[in-house]
């Protein structure tokens, strides 16, 4: 089985947005490039000048809208100020008034992202204002992510940010520091690792030959953020064009008739009594189903993905029925797996009062 991981140990964002304040003379990043100053300031005044051609080739590949469009038709030019502006001013992120309706959005179950942040307009006003800040995150040394490879292809950040701010319904115009800080130092970072990941692993393969998926593991304790990261994830390789599947570690929770059976067991621990610790996982079961999704490597090869369901025996939960599991179809490019990095590891033992 080809896997990958990346371990997400805590927040990769500061807990505060007043730790978010970027200015020109703590942060340079264009000043520190160095030899690399010059190409990474030609590439971004190009995509000053030509920023919505980017986006809209990005965005929809060789089924570009026609020339009516909103975006393509839509004036771009650098203000005095060096802003960004299309139309009546708006910045780095256009069209606030265009929908995109394609088929993975109605499948990914949009919805709004709430924070527990104080809400804070952004203060991005042109792509060089981007780039710095999507430089200056904490994740892009760990991930391999170098500020010149960013510059080379911010129209893709630029493109995957606006598609994420319509998944979550966001104001791409007027992004918060939280909202600005989830997609450009957290989401989009472990998705352009997530393709290199993807890369490295189908050139190990021959022309002709079958590339079974590689599965990406990410772990992370409770409360990190794993499932909205993997959702997004999930719809961005949508947005490219992969096949993609998505699975958690709480899918292959007991069943809570085999639940039940192991706190008759154990009478008296209190660590078996319900779902959660490690013990409480069905491991040949999760062995059997990520075999069988790294297997899926051919046209008309099909599975469905179990689920849990935590709301069952009111909150005790159960797996769901079969019938309500999602249908995956080969050839799949990637599989995620979310999961808690203690309970994978600890599952594995037995745990005895």
């Amino acid at each position: 089985m080809a896997m990958a991981a990346l371990n997400i140990l805590s927040q990769p964002w500061p807990p505060t947005p007043s730790s978010l304040s970027f200015s020109n003379n703590n942060i340079s990043f264009l000043t520190q490039c160095n030899a690399a100053t010059a190409t990474i300031n030609s590439k971004l005044l190009s995509l000053s000048h030509s920023c919505h051609f980017s986006v809209l080739s990005s965005l929809y590949g060789t089924n570009r809208p026609n020339s009516s469009s909103k975006l393509s038709s839509m004036p771009t030019h650098l203000s005095k100020s060096g802003t960004l502006t299309a139309g009546t001013g708006c910045s780095w992120m256009q069209d606030n008034s265009m929908h995109h309706n394609d088929a993975a959005d109605s499948e990914c179950g949009e919805g709004p992202l709430h924070s527990a942040f104080p809400a804070k307009a952004a203060e991005i006003s042109s792509i060089e204002d981007l780039y710095e800040f999507i430089s200056s995150g904490p994740l892009m040394n760990k991930l391999g992510l170098a500020p010149e490879a960013v510059a080379e292809s911010i129209d893709k950040w630029l493109a995957y940010g606006l598609h994420l701010c319509r998944l979550f319904q966001l104001k791409e115009l007027d992004l918060s520091v939280p909202q600005k800080v989830r997609i450009y130092h957290y989401y989009l970072p472990v998705f352009f690792w997530c393709e290199d990941q993807i890369s490295q692993h189908r050139s190990l393969y021959k022309d002709g030959e079958d590339i079974p998926p590689l599965v990406i593991g990410f772990s992370a304790p409770q409360g990190c953020g794993k499932t909205t990261l993997v959702f997004a994830l999930d719809y961005l390789f949508k947005v490219t064009g992969r096949k993609s599947a998505t699975i958690s570690i709480d899918d292959f929770y007991l069943t809570a008739e085999n639940q039940a059976k192991l706190r008759e067991a154990h009478p008296g621990n209190a660590l078996l009594e319900l779902r959660g610790n490690a013990g409480s996982h069905d491991l040949p079961f999760s062995v059997e189903t990520l075999t069988a999704l790294s297997n899926l490597s051919k046209e008309g090869m099909k599975m469905k993905l179990p689920r849990y369901d935590k709301s069952a025996y009111n909150g005790k939960g159960d797996r769901a029925d079969p019938s309500t599991w999602p249908e995956v179809e080969g050839p799949l490019t990637v599989g995620c797996l979310a999961s808690n990095p203690f309970l994978w590891k600890l599952s594995k033992q037995s745990i005895h009062s």
